[in-house]
């Protein structure tokens, strides 16, 4: 005696590994999207001039990797957080949330020490650098007698589309097996 293949189970199954390629599908678009960007930060990495400090966050993102230049008014805030010098060394990256004229505020990225509690007595002030997501102003030369952060660099940016897009289609056709396993062990019963 065989079995009728189930109708509700096979459109449930067939309809999340439609589900499934469609995220393969819509992920490998994006791997285009994030090749593009990746080769506009790495453009901008690459230009000599400076620009002044964007007003809002998506300003920000338009110039992220760019030279820049801010005037501190005031440090409202100062902190570390974990990072790395320019020669790759651990520590602390050293920051201050500045208070802007006419406004609004930056978080900048004094420079980098072993010792947590480094560079606490700068009070803001002229800040030239480089604008990395955050957005943040990595500011070189680093201010406060501390050394040189890390260079912020796009390269270090992953672009994960392609596995990710492999592994929607991996997971598809795995459940279109387990499927057709299930669907000759009902019929072998």
């Amino acid at each position: 005696m065989t079995r009728r293949i189930p109708i509700f189970a096979t459109l449930v199954v067939l309809a999340a590994v439609a589900v499934m390629i469609a995220l393969g599908v819509w992920q490998w678009g994006r791997m285009a999207e994030k090749e593009a960007l990746l080769a506009r930060y790495a453009a901008a990495a690459g230009q000599d001039g400076e620009v002044a400090w964007p007003q809002d966050a998506a300003g920000a993102e338009e110039l992220l990797y760019r030279r820049a230049r801010l005037d501190c008014e005031r440090v409202t805030d100062r902190g570390g957080v974990a990072g790395r010098n320019s020669r790759g060394e651990s520590g602390m990256s050293q920051f201050g949330e500045c208070a802007l004229a006419g406004g609004g505020s930056a978080r900048v990225i004094l420079g980098w020490s072993r010792e947590p509690t480094a560079g606490q007595d700068w009070n803001g002030g002229e800040v030239r650098g480089v604008i990395a997501p955050g957005p943040r102003l990595v500011a070189d030369p680093p201010l406060a007698g501390l050394e040189a952060n890390a260079r912020p660099d796009p390269s270090e940016i992953a672009n994960n589309h392609f596995a990710y897009a492999m592994q929607w289609f991996f997971f598809a056709i795995t459940a279109l097996v387990i499927y057709a396993v299930a669907l000759r062990r009902r019929a072998g019963s």
